[in-house]
């Protein structure tokens, strides 16, 4: 129910699957909603299918966080695809689900299409953006201009400074982007001895083993088979050494990880193991030694980074978005190579001593409070907009 003078915001995803930016955003929300803000969420899509993992929105992590906080979640559409246009049913749905809101929120700029469709002038939304490729993203930079140019759009949110000077070099007007750095809840990442104890255990993978974590989805930007081939180097030279992955597609039912595996000998290792989508990667980083990030491509500032950090492991990282900034200090930033990269693990291992009180201090820069206090005085300020209804109009 909402409480008068409470700020009314419905965000739209394009639908939900395990990835950081869904994770960031809904953390987000679920931190706003009942102080002073009444949040809900519309997915365009009820189910998605990437990675060779068809995953449903009442399954997701973060759906389960949103609802658990109080949150109504629906979906316009039940399944994982539908045409690019949509119908009048779908307009006059969304029409409702935004009639008496303040402002619209979008999770980056795709469910932008659905705004620019409507019509929705007069309402202020702001767009979240959580990528340094606006270029590499088919019709969603189009979608983004077209919301600009209608004055739609009335601020863009970037998590990173890398995200600003991305989209400001694409021609969106600087004056609309805002840098709100991402942050994650200390009290859910932190060091945690049992978590790491219980893992390895798990795992079979002994207490004082060196372990790597690689948490991403199974995507051309994450560059797997670079990491995979920078594992096997590591493993070779490391013989107790582990390698830990998860995510969406980061399993043995994946026939595109089985063959990249194949390729660098590593199909059938002990000492690698492939845990696939988690609700608790605060275990799996409790449990490394260091995190990796491999992209070659499109991150700005990535939620694994920092989350690892958190839990106590050593970042390493490819020189991508904004990582260089994140890991400075606290980790190594890395070639594009896998033996530079396996390099990298085996020093940071040697150097583990040197860059532990540096995680430690780092604990309040990358906390959540600084980034939801900032989301709320971004959203406070862009709701005093004019507010005109939105009027659907035909397909």
């Amino acid at each position: 129910m909402r409480v008068a003078g409470d700020i009314s915001v419905l965000s739209l995803y394009e639908g939900f699957f395990s990835g950081g930016a869904r994770i960031l955003h809904s953390d987000v929300l679920a931190g706003l909603h009942g102080h002073g803000q009444r949040h809900r969420v519309l997915s365009i899509h009820g189910q998605a299918h990437r990675e060779a993992t068809l995953q449903r929105m009442q399954d997701d992590a973060s759906y389960r966080k949103l609802v658990a906080a109080g949150l109504s979640v629906s979906a316009l559409r039940d399944g994982f695809s539908g045409p690019a246009d949509f119908d009048e049913a779908e307009l006059a749905a969304f029409e409702r689900e935004v009639s008496g809101v303040d402002v619209v929120l979008t999770l980056k700029e795709q469910p932008l299409r659905l705004v620019n469709q409507a019509g929705a002038r007069g309402k202020p939304v702001i767009t979240c953006l959580h990528r340094s490729d606006p270029e590499n993203q088919g019709p969603a930079l189009a979608e983004l201009r077209t919301a600009v140019d209608t004055g739609a759009v009335a601020a863009l949110v970037c998590c990173a400074e890398s995200t600003r000077d991305a989209y400001r070099a694409a021609g969106i007007p600087g004056e609309l982007l805002e840098v709100i750095p991402n942050g994650v809840d200390p009290r859910r990442f932190r060091p945690d001895r049992w978590a790491r104890a219980r893992l390895r255990r798990a795992l079979g993978i002994a207490p004082d083993a060196p372990v790597i974590a690689f948490a991403a989805r199974y995507d051309l930007m994450k560059n797997v088979p670079l990491f995979l081939a920078a594992a096997a180097a590591f493993l070779a030279a490391q013989p107790n050494a582990h390698v830990v992955m998860c995510g969406a597609g980061m399993t043995t039912t994946n026939p595109h990880l089985i063959a990249d595996l194949a390729l660098v000998g590593l199909e059938s290792s002990p000492r690698l193991h492939c845990l696939g989508v988690r609700d608790d990667p605060q275990t799996l980083y409790a449990a490394a030694d260091i995190v990796s990030l491999t992209s070659a491509f499109g991150e700005a500032a990535p939620l694994c980074l920092i989350e690892g950090m958190m839990c106590g492991a050593i970042p390493v990282a490819t020189d991508i978005g904004d990582c260089a900034a994140i890991v400075a200090g606290r980790g190594l930033i890395t070639p594009a190579d896998p033996d530079a990269i396996a390099a990298a693990w085996a020093e940071a291992l040697a150097r583990r001593h040197h860059f532990r009180p540096a995680l430690r201090a780092s604990r309040p820069q990358f906390g959540r409070r600084r980034m939801i206090a900032s989301y709320a005085r971004l959203i406070r300020r862009v709701s005093t907009r004019t507010r005109i209804p939105l009027t659907a109009t035909a397909a």
